[in-house]
């Protein structure tokens, strides 16, 4: 039997999951490059890392890198030359979360999330965040500064904080809410890579949702919040007024930690 693939540890999602030339031809197959090959661009490209450096973030052996790469630069080729749109999915990877050291970094930015935003959770707690602004869930999850988190309990809130994000971007906002402990996500828009990555952290999403913040939770724990299916966030390509994003999954979808296939 072939040796099973080993998962390669990354970093965080990749933000744009989809690339469409501006002239180019729809019809054209889309080229799909897995999220451990735009690791590796991202890590010796984008980082200047050396392949060494990049396998061992990636805890994977030199030769597996550069295997790794010479496809997704080959990817990146066609994409370019042919015109092709460029969709990154799959492929064999583990997040990093910043506590078990998969990067094998002693430490990392993860970890720094991590020892700022570390919030002890009861045993029996369902911790709930919103994205939060004024009393009102904020329209757009890569944007917020601040998050109101809800400890419940036999079905009741039984406390609730707002925290501040530290001006952690998009890619960090994932990390901060694991950080946090939390269990469930409202918020309005949210872009597909965000999406991706709190479903590897097994982080329930209701996307979609406006009005206030407290609201939300009381009707979420009704089991009545009101969400748009299939949230898509288009702040990426152009402006963002909180009505161009949808909702994500269908009602009482639930997100579970994801496999080492993504």
């Amino acid at each position: 039997m072939p040796r099973p693939t080993k998962c390669r540890s990354i970093c965080r999602f990749p933000q744009t999951l989809e690339f469409v030339p501006v002239m180019g031809e729809s019809a054209k197959a889309s080229v799909i490059m897995t999220v451990d090959e735009y690791e590796a661009i991202r890590l010796i490209d984008k980082e200047g890392l050396s392949q060494m450096q990049c396998a061992q973030r990636m805890q994977v052996a030199r030769t597996t890198v550069q295997k790794i790469y010479d496809s997704a630069r080959k990817k990146l080729a066609d994409a370019l030359v042919d015109g092709c749109p460029l969709k990154i999915e799959g492929g064999e990877y583990q997040l990093c979360n910043g506590e078990n050291r998969l990067c094998g970094m002693a430490v990392c930015d993860k970890q720094k999330i991590y020892q700022a935003f570390e919030k002890p959770k009861g045993e029996n707690v369902m911790r709930v965040a919103v994205t939060y602004e004024n009393g009102q869930v904020f329209a757009h999850f890569g944007h917020t500064e601040q998050f109101k988190v809800y400890d419940i309990e036999d079905g009741k809130v039984v406390s609730s904080e707002v925290v501040s994000t530290n001006g952690q971007g998009h890619g960090a906002l994932a990390e901060v809410l694991n950080a946090l402990k939390v269990d469930t996500l409202i918020c309005g828009g949210i872009g597909d890579g965000a999406q991706m990555a709190l479903k590897s952290l097994g982080i329930k999403l209701y996307g979609g949702v406006t009005g206030g913040a407290d609201q939300a939770v009381e009707a979420l724990l009704r089991g009545e919040l009101i969400f748009v299916p299939n949230i898509k966030c288009a702040h990426h390509s152009g402006g963002h007024d909180g009505s161009s994003c949808g909702g994500h999954g269908k009602e009482g979808h639930e997100c579970h930690h994801g496999k080492c296939n993504g």
